[in-house]
């Protein structure tokens, strides 16, 4: 997908972060935008700012995590622009914690957001970008937790883990059918973002019960990870690199080498039947 002007973007989790930062770089692009989150006040605020800017935009609040809610997003966005040739299913919460302690309320709403999310998104929009024939492109958020995986992170690391899987499924069936539908699944390392704080938006019926940063050693993890956060790299940055891979209909996309390398020797080690090793991508 080459030409932007005109075309339509959806993008969830569009309110902040890298979704934000993806809104932003298709309305300078020339592209018409839905925007899609859940956090109502941050969408608006979204909006408003992309109109400022002249952008033709629609927003609309949505829960990935529930089919209805998609299915009312497709099915706005289609009655205001027609046709959708670009889908960012972006939005994602991460939480950590003992794997042992997760609760099931903890695994239901990660998996929700982060994996069923992108399954309802795929699921909704896809059919429609194959049946108008025009060029179109899928863009599906996992993250370097996809390749590799560390300690307190295993509900995280599961999602993004399903989400490449999902993904690279993906892309090869839209080339047997021979549409003109790509597909690629961003990775990036730390981006500064909210994503330490996707609490906000937790539902109620899925609230917290266990505090997993009481110990130590999961805070000292935690303090780590909000800083590099802190230092990462741009959400804006991290879009000019996803619309580069889109014209080049490339399937991989990634923003740290150095994390690149870590997982290089994480699967050397796995085909050579070493047992993993953690190494803190920082």
């Amino acid at each position: 997908m080459r030409n932007f002007q005109g075309k339509v973007a959806v993008v969830t989790g569009a309110a902040s972060g890298i979704g934000f930062g993806l809104a932003q770089r298709a309305a300078a692009e020339g592209m018409r935008v839905v925007l899609a989150d859940i956090e109502r006040t941050a969408l608006a605020a979204a909006e408003s700012e992309l109109r400022q800017g002249g952008a033709d935009v629609l927003a609309v609040a949505t829960d990935v995590a529930n089919a209805a809610s998609v299915q009312a997003l497709h099915d706005r966005a289609l009655a205001h622009f027609g046709k959708v040739h670009l889908l960012c299913n972006n939005a994602g919460v991460g939480l950590g914690g003992p794997t042992w302690e997760l609760t099931l309320d903890d695994w239901n709403w990660i998996l929700g957001v982060n994996l069923w999310g992108v399954i309802h998104g795929v699921r909704t929009f896809v059919p429609g970008m194959l049946a108008h024939g025009e060029e179109a492109h899928v863009v599906n958020t996992a993250s370097m937790a996809g390749l590799l995986a560390g300690p307190y992170m295993s509900a995280y690391t599961a999602t993004k883990h399903a989400v490449v899987g999902l993904s690279e499924s993906l892309h090869h069936e839209l080339g047997l059918v021979g549409g003109r539908v790509g597909v690629s699944v961003l990775c990036p390392g730390w981006v500064n973002t909210r994503i330490a704080d996707a609490d906000r938006n937790r539902p109620a019926d899925l609230s917290r019960t266990v505090d997993h940063s009481t110990r130590p050693e999961r805070a000292a993890m935690e303090a780590m990870g909000r800083a590099a956060l802190a230092s990462g790299m741009a959400p804006t940055a991290v879009a000019d690199i996803v619309f580069a891979a889109i014209r080049e209909r490339r399937f991989w996309i990634f923003t740290d080498h150095d994390m690149c390398a870590v997982a290089k020797v994480r699967f050397d080690g796995a085909l050579g039947g070493q047992n993993p090793v953690f190494n803190a991508p920082v």
